[in-house]
Protein backbone atom coordinates (compact mmCIF):
# COMPACT_ATOMS: atom_id res chain seq x y z
CA UNK A 1 0.00 0.00 0.00
CA UNK A 2 1.92 2.58 -0.94
CA UNK A 3 1.55 6.40 -1.58
CA UNK A 4 -1.30 6.53 0.95
CA UNK A 5 -1.70 9.90 2.74
CA UNK A 6 -4.65 9.77 5.75
CA UNK A 7 -6.50 12.58 6.77
CA UNK A 8 -8.26 12.52 10.37
CA UNK A 9 -11.12 14.84 10.79
CA UNK A 10 -11.53 15.62 13.67
CA UNK A 11 -9.36 14.68 17.21
CA UNK A 12 -10.77 14.24 20.11
CA UNK A 13 -11.21 10.77 22.25
CA UNK A 14 -11.71 8.81 18.76
CA UNK A 15 -9.55 10.66 15.84
CA UNK A 16 -6.77 11.16 17.71
CA UNK A 17 -5.85 7.73 18.87
CA UNK A 18 -6.72 6.49 15.30
CA UNK A 19 -4.56 9.23 13.81
CA UNK A 20 -1.38 8.23 16.31
CA UNK A 21 -2.03 4.37 14.92
CA UNK A 22 -2.32 5.08 11.52
CA UNK A 23 1.11 7.41 12.05
CA UNK A 24 3.20 4.61 13.09
CA UNK A 25 2.94 3.60 9.27
CA UNK A 26 1.78 6.24 7.53
CA UNK A 27 1.73 9.42 5.99
CA UNK A 28 -1.33 11.47 8.31
CA UNK A 29 -2.72 14.59 9.13
CA UNK A 30 -4.76 15.62 12.35
CA UNK A 31 -7.47 18.14 11.01
CA UNK A 32 -9.30 20.08 13.71
CA UNK A 33 -11.38 23.34 13.97
CA UNK A 34 -10.87 23.68 17.81
CA UNK A 35 -7.04 25.72 17.63
CA UNK A 36 -6.36 25.15 21.17
CA UNK A 37 -6.97 21.63 20.86
CA UNK A 38 -3.78 21.68 17.84
CA UNK A 39 -1.71 23.92 19.97
CA UNK A 40 -1.78 21.66 22.72
CA UNK A 41 -1.13 18.36 20.40
CA UNK A 42 1.65 19.71 18.57
CA UNK A 43 3.54 19.80 22.36
CA UNK A 44 2.59 16.24 22.81
CA UNK A 45 -0.76 17.07 25.48
CA UNK A 46 -3.38 15.15 25.16
CA UNK A 47 -6.00 16.90 27.32
CA UNK A 48 -8.06 13.76 27.11
CA UNK A 49 -5.85 11.31 28.14
CA UNK A 50 -6.38 9.07 25.68
CA UNK A 51 -2.67 8.74 24.07
CA UNK A 52 0.68 9.23 26.40
CA UNK A 53 2.91 12.53 25.99
CA UNK A 54 5.40 9.93 24.72
CA UNK A 55 3.69 8.23 22.21
CA UNK A 56 2.59 11.35 20.46
CA UNK A 57 5.99 12.52 21.13
CA UNK A 58 7.16 9.55 18.92
CA UNK A 59 4.62 10.06 15.87
CA UNK A 60 4.54 13.70 15.25
CA UNK A 61 6.19 14.96 12.60
CA UNK A 62 9.46 16.92 12.28
CA UNK A 63 9.51 16.92 8.72
CA UNK A 64 6.96 17.78 6.16
CA UNK A 65 8.36 15.27 3.70
CA UNK A 66 8.20 12.51 6.16
CA UNK A 67 7.28 9.24 4.41
CA UNK A 68 5.38 8.93 8.03
CA UNK A 69 3.72 10.51 11.10
CA UNK A 70 1.31 12.60 12.20
CA UNK A 71 0.57 16.67 11.62
CA UNK A 72 -1.75 18.36 13.32
CA UNK A 73 -3.74 21.23 11.80
CA UNK A 74 -6.74 23.43 11.87
CA UNK A 75 -6.16 24.69 8.62
CA UNK A 76 -7.46 23.17 5.71
CA UNK A 77 -5.20 23.49 3.08
CA UNK A 78 -2.94 21.04 5.18
CA UNK A 79 -5.08 17.90 4.37
CA UNK A 80 -5.44 18.87 0.82
CA UNK A 81 -2.75 16.39 -0.55
CA UNK A 82 -4.29 13.53 1.44
CA UNK A 83 -6.46 10.22 0.14
CA UNK A 84 -8.15 9.12 2.76
CA UNK A 85 -10.39 11.08 4.65
CA UNK A 86 -11.30 9.91 8.01
CA UNK A 87 -14.10 11.72 9.78
CA UNK A 88 -14.32 11.17 13.72
CA UNK A 89 -16.63 13.88 14.91
CA UNK A 90 -19.67 13.42 17.68
CA UNK A 91 -22.70 12.99 16.23
CA UNK A 92 -24.39 13.97 19.83
CA UNK A 93 -28.69 14.73 20.41
CA UNK A 94 -30.31 17.87 20.78
CA UNK A 95 -32.27 18.65 23.94
CA UNK A 96 -35.39 16.73 22.75
CA UNK A 97 -32.89 13.31 21.93
CA UNK A 98 -33.34 13.95 18.30
CA UNK A 99 -30.36 13.21 16.68
CA UNK A 100 -27.97 16.36 15.74
CA UNK A 101 -25.97 15.93 12.75
CA UNK A 102 -24.29 19.12 12.44
CA UNK A 103 -20.96 18.15 13.25
CA UNK A 104 -20.70 15.27 10.73
CA UNK A 105 -22.56 18.08 8.06
CA UNK A 106 -19.59 20.55 8.45
CA UNK A 107 -17.52 18.28 8.58
CA UNK A 108 -18.77 16.89 5.35
CA UNK A 109 -18.66 20.23 3.99
CA UNK A 110 -14.37 20.49 5.25
CA UNK A 111 -13.71 17.40 3.26
CA UNK A 112 -15.83 18.39 0.31
CA UNK A 113 -13.70 21.52 -0.37
CA UNK A 114 -10.52 19.41 -0.89
CA UNK A 115 -11.73 16.43 -2.41
CA UNK A 116 -10.66 15.05 -5.66
CA UNK A 117 -10.70 12.56 -8.23
CA UNK A 118 -9.63 8.90 -7.01
CA UNK A 119 -10.18 10.32 -3.18
CA UNK A 120 -12.30 7.57 -0.76
CA UNK A 121 -14.06 9.31 2.49
CA UNK A 122 -14.62 7.09 5.96
CA UNK A 123 -17.16 7.75 8.37
CA UNK A 124 -16.58 6.58 12.39
CA UNK A 125 -19.43 8.58 13.31
CA UNK A 126 -22.29 6.44 14.84
CA UNK A 127 -25.15 7.28 12.74
CA UNK A 128 -28.50 5.56 11.77
CA UNK A 129 -28.51 3.16 9.03
CA UNK A 130 -28.26 5.32 5.50
CA UNK A 131 -26.95 8.28 7.15
CA UNK A 132 -23.53 8.04 5.37
CA UNK A 133 -25.23 7.52 2.25
CA UNK A 134 -28.61 9.67 2.12
CA UNK A 135 -26.76 12.71 4.27
CA UNK A 136 -23.19 12.85 3.85
CA UNK A 137 -22.30 12.08 0.16
CA UNK A 138 -24.76 14.72 -1.15
CA UNK A 139 -22.51 17.18 0.52
CA UNK A 140 -19.68 15.66 -0.87
CA UNK A 141 -20.96 15.81 -3.95
CA UNK A 142 -22.50 19.03 -4.08
CA UNK A 143 -19.29 20.66 -2.67
CA UNK A 144 -16.79 19.22 -4.39
CA UNK A 145 -18.58 18.94 -7.83
CA UNK A 146 -17.74 15.65 -8.29
CA UNK A 147 -19.69 12.20 -8.98
CA UNK A 148 -19.72 9.41 -5.90
CA UNK A 149 -18.85 5.98 -6.69
CA UNK A 150 -17.47 7.60 -9.83
CA UNK A 151 -14.69 10.35 -9.31
CA UNK A 152 -14.69 9.11 -5.64
CA UNK A 153 -15.72 6.75 -3.36
CA UNK A 154 -16.93 6.19 0.48
CA UNK A 155 -16.90 4.12 3.14
CA UNK A 156 -18.09 3.46 6.91
CA UNK A 157 -15.86 1.69 10.13
CA UNK A 158 -17.54 1.92 13.14
CA UNK A 159 -15.33 3.28 15.96
CA UNK A 160 -15.36 1.04 19.07
CA UNK A 161 -13.09 2.99 21.42
CA UNK A 162 -13.90 2.75 24.91
CA UNK A 163 -12.63 6.33 26.84
CA UNK A 164 -10.13 5.57 29.71
CA UNK A 165 -9.49 1.98 28.93
CA UNK A 166 -6.46 1.46 28.41
CA UNK A 167 -6.17 -2.40 28.07
CA UNK A 168 -8.75 -2.28 24.88
CA UNK A 169 -7.20 -0.20 22.80
CA UNK A 170 -7.95 1.10 19.04
CA UNK A 171 -5.50 -1.81 17.59
CA UNK A 172 -7.21 -4.22 20.10
CA UNK A 173 -10.31 -4.03 19.13
CA UNK A 174 -11.68 -5.57 16.12
CA UNK A 175 -12.92 -3.15 13.10
CA UNK A 176 -16.00 -3.73 11.29
CA UNK A 177 -15.09 -1.82 7.76
CA UNK A 178 -17.24 -1.43 4.76
CA UNK A 179 -17.47 0.69 1.39
CA UNK A 180 -19.78 1.96 -1.74
CA UNK A 181 -18.66 -0.90 -3.71
CA UNK A 182 -16.83 -4.20 -3.38
CA UNK A 183 -13.47 -2.67 -4.58
CA UNK A 184 -13.62 0.10 -2.20
CA UNK A 185 -14.63 -2.13 0.81
CA UNK A 186 -11.69 -4.25 0.15
CA UNK A 187 -8.89 -0.89 0.16
CA UNK A 188 -10.97 0.27 3.24
CA UNK A 189 -10.54 -2.96 5.14
CA UNK A 190 -7.32 -3.80 3.98
CA UNK A 191 -6.16 -0.41 5.29
CA UNK A 192 -7.43 -0.58 8.78
CA UNK A 193 -5.94 -4.16 8.58
CA UNK A 194 -2.56 -3.18 8.53
CA UNK A 195 -2.53 -1.51 12.29
CA UNK A 196 -5.56 -3.10 13.56
CA UNK A 197 -3.72 -6.31 15.64
CA UNK A 198 -7.12 -7.19 16.77
CA UNK A 199 -8.50 -7.91 12.43
CA UNK A 200 -11.42 -6.12 10.53
CA UNK A 201 -14.37 -8.18 9.64
CA UNK A 202 -15.77 -6.79 5.96
CA UNK A 203 -19.25 -5.91 6.27
CA UNK A 204 -21.28 -6.12 2.46
CA UNK A 205 -22.59 -2.96 2.77
CA UNK A 206 -22.55 0.57 4.77
CA UNK A 207 -25.77 0.22 6.18
CA UNK A 208 -24.86 -3.12 7.17
CA UNK A 209 -21.92 -1.66 9.53
CA UNK A 210 -23.94 1.66 10.53
CA UNK A 211 -26.38 -1.00 11.89
CA UNK A 212 -24.26 -2.80 13.58
CA UNK A 213 -22.93 -0.25 15.03
CA UNK A 214 -26.06 1.57 16.66
CA UNK A 215 -27.31 -1.72 17.69
CA UNK A 216 -23.74 -2.39 19.78
CA UNK A 217 -24.78 0.26 21.82
CA UNK A 218 -28.65 -0.24 21.87
CA UNK A 219 -28.27 -3.98 23.19
CA UNK A 220 -26.32 -2.69 26.14
CA UNK A 221 -28.70 0.18 27.10
CA UNK A 222 -31.31 -2.68 27.62
CA UNK A 223 -29.61 -4.55 29.42
CA UNK A 224 -28.41 -2.03 31.93
CA UNK A 225 -31.96 -0.69 31.75
CA UNK A 226 -33.01 -4.34 32.90
CA UNK A 227 -30.67 -4.58 35.89
CA UNK A 228 -31.44 -0.66 36.94
CA UNK A 229 -35.19 -1.70 37.03
CA UNK A 230 -34.27 -5.03 39.16
CA UNK A 231 -32.66 -2.99 41.40
CA UNK A 232 -35.41 -0.54 42.35
CA UNK A 233 -38.15 -4.04 42.56
CA UNK A 234 -34.79 -5.25 45.21
CA UNK A 235 -35.16 -1.99 46.68
CA UNK A 236 -38.37 -2.49 47.65
CA UNK A 237 -38.04 -5.61 48.52
CA UNK A 238 -35.17 -5.07 51.16
CA UNK A 239 -32.98 -7.83 49.08
CA UNK A 240 -29.54 -6.93 48.55
CA UNK A 241 -29.43 -6.20 44.75
CA UNK A 242 -25.70 -6.98 44.50
CA UNK A 243 -25.67 -10.25 46.01
CA UNK A 244 -28.40 -11.55 43.61
CA UNK A 245 -26.30 -10.46 40.45
CA UNK A 246 -23.44 -11.90 42.52
CA UNK A 247 -25.89 -15.47 42.73
CA UNK A 248 -27.43 -15.31 39.61
CA UNK A 249 -23.85 -14.77 37.76
CA UNK A 250 -22.61 -18.34 38.99
CA UNK A 251 -24.55 -19.47 35.87
CA UNK A 252 -22.26 -19.64 32.79
CA UNK A 253 -24.87 -17.35 30.18
CA UNK A 254 -26.18 -15.05 32.91
CA UNK A 255 -25.15 -11.48 31.68
CA UNK A 256 -22.84 -9.41 34.07
CA UNK A 257 -24.58 -6.17 34.28
CA UNK A 258 -24.56 -3.54 36.95
CA UNK A 259 -26.99 -0.88 37.57
CA UNK A 260 -26.23 2.74 37.73
CA UNK A 261 -26.28 5.91 36.20
CA UNK A 262 -26.13 5.32 32.00
CA UNK A 263 -24.35 8.45 30.10
CA UNK A 264 -21.90 9.38 27.76
CA UNK A 265 -21.59 10.01 24.19
CA UNK A 266 -22.36 6.26 23.12
CA UNK A 267 -24.85 4.28 25.34
CA UNK A 268 -27.02 7.51 25.97
CA UNK A 269 -27.23 8.25 23.13
CA UNK A 270 -27.03 5.80 20.10
CA UNK A 271 -30.49 4.03 20.97
CA UNK A 272 -32.43 7.71 19.53
CA UNK A 273 -30.68 7.38 16.32
CA UNK A 274 -32.16 3.53 15.80
CA UNK A 275 -35.26 4.96 17.44
CA UNK A 276 -35.47 7.81 15.04
CA UNK A 277 -34.95 5.88 11.91
CA UNK A 278 -37.43 3.35 12.84
CA UNK A 279 -40.06 6.29 13.63
CA UNK A 280 -39.08 7.78 10.07
CA UNK A 281 -39.98 4.24 8.23
CA UNK A 282 -43.15 3.89 10.44
CA UNK A 283 -41.95 1.39 12.98
CA UNK A 284 -42.60 2.68 17.09
CA UNK A 285 -39.49 0.91 19.00
CA UNK A 286 -41.07 0.08 22.40
CA UNK A 287 -38.04 -2.02 24.20
CA UNK A 288 -35.37 0.89 23.22
CA UNK A 289 -37.44 3.65 24.44
CA UNK A 290 -38.39 2.10 27.21
CA UNK A 291 -34.75 1.19 28.36
CA UNK A 292 -33.86 4.51 27.65
CA UNK A 293 -36.74 6.16 29.92
CA UNK A 294 -35.72 3.70 32.59
CA UNK A 295 -32.27 4.65 32.45
CA UNK A 296 -32.73 8.34 31.84
CA UNK A 297 -34.74 7.95 35.13
CA UNK A 298 -31.81 6.87 37.27
CA UNK A 299 -30.76 10.38 38.34
CA UNK A 300 -34.43 11.70 39.81
CA UNK A 301 -34.54 7.64 41.58
CA UNK A 302 -30.94 8.05 43.50
CA UNK A 303 -32.25 11.30 44.71
CA UNK A 304 -35.31 9.98 46.18
CA UNK A 305 -33.22 7.32 47.83
CA UNK A 306 -30.96 9.56 49.35
CA UNK A 307 -33.86 12.23 50.50
CA UNK A 308 -35.38 9.01 51.96
CA UNK A 309 -32.59 7.70 53.68
CA UNK A 310 -32.05 11.60 54.97
CA UNK A 311 -35.28 11.61 56.51
CA UNK A 312 -34.83 8.18 58.33
CA UNK A 313 -31.97 9.74 60.07
CA UNK A 314 -33.79 12.94 61.16
CA UNK A 315 -32.07 15.30 59.13
CA UNK A 316 -33.03 18.42 57.47
CA UNK A 317 -33.69 18.32 53.98
CA UNK A 318 -33.81 22.04 52.76
CA UNK A 319 -30.45 23.82 53.57
CA UNK A 320 -28.33 20.44 54.39
CA UNK A 321 -24.87 20.11 52.74
CA UNK A 322 -24.40 17.39 49.98
CA UNK A 323 -21.18 16.14 48.68
CA UNK A 324 -21.37 14.65 45.55
CA UNK A 325 -18.19 12.66 44.34
CA UNK A 326 -17.89 12.25 40.65
CA UNK A 327 -19.01 14.03 37.38
CA UNK A 328 -17.80 12.50 34.60
CA UNK A 329 -19.60 9.36 32.74
CA UNK A 330 -17.18 7.63 34.17
CA UNK A 331 -14.55 6.43 35.88
CA UNK A 332 -11.00 7.09 35.93
CA UNK A 333 -11.59 9.01 32.98
CA UNK A 334 -11.92 13.43 32.04
CA UNK A 335 -14.92 12.94 29.49
CA UNK A 336 -17.99 14.69 31.11
CA UNK A 337 -20.23 14.90 27.93
CA UNK A 338 -23.27 13.83 28.68
CA UNK A 339 -22.77 13.05 32.37
CA UNK A 340 -25.88 11.64 34.05
CA UNK A 341 -24.72 12.76 37.44
CA UNK A 342 -25.76 16.12 36.45
CA UNK A 343 -29.42 15.01 36.92
CA UNK A 344 -28.55 13.80 40.52
CA UNK A 345 -26.90 17.61 41.12
CA UNK A 346 -29.97 18.87 39.81
CA UNK A 347 -32.87 17.17 41.46
CA UNK A 348 -30.85 17.52 44.59
CA UNK A 349 -30.91 21.38 44.31
CA UNK A 350 -34.12 21.56 43.35
CA UNK A 351 -35.09 20.05 47.08
CA UNK A 352 -32.95 23.07 48.10
CA UNK A 353 -29.94 21.12 49.13
CA UNK A 354 -26.28 22.60 49.18
CA UNK A 355 -24.59 20.68 46.94
CA UNK A 356 -20.32 20.38 46.77
CA UNK A 357 -19.02 18.63 43.42
CA UNK A 358 -15.80 17.28 43.39
CA UNK A 359 -14.00 15.06 40.85
CA UNK A 360 -10.06 14.76 40.23
CA UNK A 361 -10.45 13.72 36.53
CA UNK A 362 -13.01 16.73 35.67
CA UNK A 363 -11.80 20.11 33.81
CA UNK A 364 -13.51 22.71 36.69
CA UNK A 365 -13.69 24.33 32.74
CA UNK A 366 -15.31 21.84 31.11
CA UNK A 367 -18.27 21.17 33.68
CA UNK A 368 -18.71 25.06 34.08
CA UNK A 369 -19.36 25.20 30.05
CA UNK A 370 -21.36 22.26 29.50
CA UNK A 371 -23.65 22.33 32.91
CA UNK A 372 -23.00 25.99 34.26
CA UNK A 373 -22.23 24.18 37.09
CA UNK A 374 -19.20 25.66 39.92
CA UNK A 375 -17.04 22.37 41.51
CA UNK A 376 -14.02 22.55 44.15
CA UNK A 377 -10.72 21.35 43.04
CA UNK A 378 -9.46 19.57 45.39
CA UNK A 379 -11.33 17.43 48.13
CA UNK A 380 -13.43 19.45 50.66
CA UNK A 381 -12.33 19.53 54.54
CA UNK A 382 -16.17 20.23 55.43
CA UNK A 383 -18.42 17.45 57.09
CA UNK A 384 -21.35 16.80 55.32
CA UNK A 385 -25.09 15.66 56.01
CA UNK A 386 -24.73 13.46 52.95
CA UNK A 387 -22.67 12.14 49.95
CA UNK A 388 -23.67 10.24 46.91
CA UNK A 389 -20.50 9.14 45.41
CA UNK A 390 -21.79 8.88 41.60
CA UNK A 391 -18.61 7.73 40.05
CA UNK A 392 -16.13 5.11 40.92
CA UNK A 393 -12.49 7.01 40.61
CA UNK A 394 -9.99 4.77 41.81
CA UNK A 395 -9.23 8.05 44.35
CA UNK A 396 -12.83 7.94 45.96
CA UNK A 397 -12.29 4.02 47.04
CA UNK A 398 -9.33 5.22 49.65
CA UNK A 399 -11.16 7.74 51.10
CA UNK A 400 -12.30 7.45 54.91
CA UNK A 401 -16.28 8.71 54.66
CA UNK A 402 -17.08 8.92 58.13
CA UNK A 403 -14.48 11.51 58.80
CA UNK A 404 -16.66 13.84 56.35
CA UNK A 405 -20.27 12.97 57.49
CA UNK A 406 -22.05 14.44 60.44
CA UNK A 407 -24.04 12.96 63.11
CA UNK A 408 -26.55 10.68 61.29
CA UNK A 409 -25.03 11.49 57.48
CA UNK A 410 -25.97 9.56 54.92
CA UNK A 411 -23.31 8.07 52.39
CA UNK A 412 -25.37 6.35 48.87
CA UNK A 413 -23.20 4.46 46.79
CA UNK A 414 -24.44 4.61 43.43
CA UNK A 415 -21.77 2.65 42.01
CA UNK A 416 -21.96 -0.44 44.79
CA UNK A 417 -18.09 -0.45 44.94
CA UNK A 418 -17.45 0.40 48.44
CA UNK A 419 -17.43 -2.88 50.83
CA UNK A 420 -18.72 -0.83 54.12
CA UNK A 421 -19.75 2.11 55.52
CA UNK A 422 -23.07 2.29 53.17
CA UNK A 423 -26.17 3.20 54.12
CA UNK A 424 -27.99 2.83 50.35
CA UNK A 425 -26.59 1.70 47.12
CA UNK A 426 -28.86 0.65 44.05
Amino acid sequence: MKNIKIAVVGLGYVGLPLASLFATKYHVTGFDINQNRINELNQAKDSTLEVEESTLREVLRTKPNQNKGLICSFDIKAISDCNYYIITVPTPVDKNNRPDLTPLYQSSETVAKVLKKGDIVIYESTVYPGATEDECVPILEKISGLKFNVDFHVGYSPERINPGDKKHTVDKILKVTSGSNLETGEKINALYASVITAGTHLAPSIKVAEAAKVIENSQRDINIAFVNELAKIFNLLDIDTQEVLKAAGTKWNFLPFKPGLVGGHCIGVDPYYLAQKAQEVGYHPEIILAGRRVNDSMGNYVVSEVIKLMVQNDLKIKGSKVLVLGVTFKENCPDVRNSKTVDVITELQSYGLDVCIYDPWANPNDVKREYGLDMVTQMPKDTFDAIVLTVAHRAFLEINFKSFLNKNGVLYDVKSVLKEFVHGRL
